[in-house]
């Protein structure tokens, strides 16, 4: 885990803090599609993410979900923060994308290390600005752009985040992030395939054109 943790980190923090959360973090290993943390929730530590993806999401009073942002290695959320501190109920849905591993830590150190350490203090505030300016970007999206390229832009970001230019994933579960219908997705898709953008494969999309 402390190579993990120095690996991620060192170059956010320094030597003193890195040892600190090594010695006080909870570590926790996590499979795809697991359920870190849940609308409704008391959120007592906030996470630091090792590696992997998780993807950040908001659900509307019908229960459909809608995709905020991704987390990836060196990563934290910002919404965890804010319930931490705020002592107040978790207002988004953190789904594992892929499998990784994180480190929690306990409110009160998160609280402490904001006056003893300047690094720490820092990564917080900046990890609201990233955070914030993600969630603007997505009300841009919706606000802003047609279908075709939102749901291109869905497919490029979730490359990114991977890592790869192929998405294990299927056209429902596009099509429930994205807040839309199947059979949409797929005219979309198709409309995309046909113009180079992308191939459809029988168990995943490859995105030829960034």
């Amino acid at each position: 885990m402390k190579n993990e943790l120095f690996d991620s980190y060192n170059y956010i923090f320094e030597e003193e803090l890195l040892e600190e959360i090594s010695r006080i973090g909870i570590h926790r290993q996590f499979k795809a599609n697991d359920y870190l943390i849940e609308i409704g929730d008391y959120i007592k530590s906030m996470p630091l993410l090792l590696n992997g993806a998780i993807k950040i999401l908001r659900e509307d009073e019908k229960g459909d979900e809608f995709l905020l942002y991704f987390l990836e290695k060196g990563d934290t959320c910002a919404m965890t923060l804010t319930c931490c501190i705020g002592k107040s109920k978790s207002k988004i849905r953190a789904v594992a994308e892929t499998d990784g591993t994180l480190i929690m830590i306990p409110i009160e150190k998160m609280e402490e290390w904001l006056t003893k350490y300047k690094t720490w203090r820092n990564f917080v505030f900046d990890s609201y600005s990233v955070r914030l300016n993600e969630m603007l970007e997505a009300i841009d999206t919706l606000a802003f752009m047609n279908l075709d390229e939102r749901l291109y832009k869905y497919l490029t970001d979730k490359a990114k985040v991977l890592g790869k230019t192929e998405i294990q994933t299927t056209h429902q579960e596009i099509a429930y992030e994205m807040h839309t219908s199947r059979v949409v997705i797929s005219r979309l898709l198709k409309a995309l395939e046909l113009k180079g953008k992308i191939k459809l494969n029988r168990n995943n999309i490859e995105i030829l054109e960034f």
